[in-house]
């Protein structure tokens, strides 16, 4: 959990941005970005508790092979579900369309409802991300702040 003991969400990017190798130099806003990315993996790989879906670690390790390669892409995945502080939750067809909703209401695309249905159903306040869209969303936290 969190410094303050709250479990946070996870977003795909936040993985993203500390794996992936740029391939060209970072702007220093975006060298913040990837350093704040991996101080958040860094804690998680510590033991601070978070949780995602399986759509959002498919996206990472989908992305992570594209860009690295099938091996690194298997370890991340092998890390995620060995990983007793990384709470993964299932996704249902059902899931997928409750989303529908929330992402037309709010111009959010359905993963980014998906993470919110989720957060709400489990009482998580705060998600790790660097998505602007959750900015939208008024009743979660969106960190790191930067």
């Amino acid at each position: 959990m969190g410094a303050r003991g709250t479990l946070r969400f996870i977003d795909s990017n936040i993985f993203l941005h500390a794996y992936l190798t740029p391939r060209r130099a970072l702007t220093r806003a975006e060298q913040t970005v990837k350093d704040e990315a991996k101080a958040v993996v860094k804690r998680v790989e510590e033991g601070e508790e978070v949780a995602t879906t399986v759509v959002h670690v498919s996206e990472v390790v989908n992305v992570i092979e594209t860009g690295l390669g099938i091996q690194e892409s298997l370890g991340f995945l092998a890390w995620i579900i060995a990983s007793e502080n990384v709470k993964v939750y299932p996704v249902s067809p059902k899931d997928y369309a409750n989303t529908l909703l929330i992402a037309r209401e709010k111009d959010i695309s359905v993963n980014d409802a998906l993470a919110y249905l989720f957060m709400k159903a489990h009482g998580i306040k705060e998600i790790y991300s660097f998505d602007k869209h959750f900015k939208k969303l008024e009743d979660i936290i969106t960190l790191p702040k930067i």
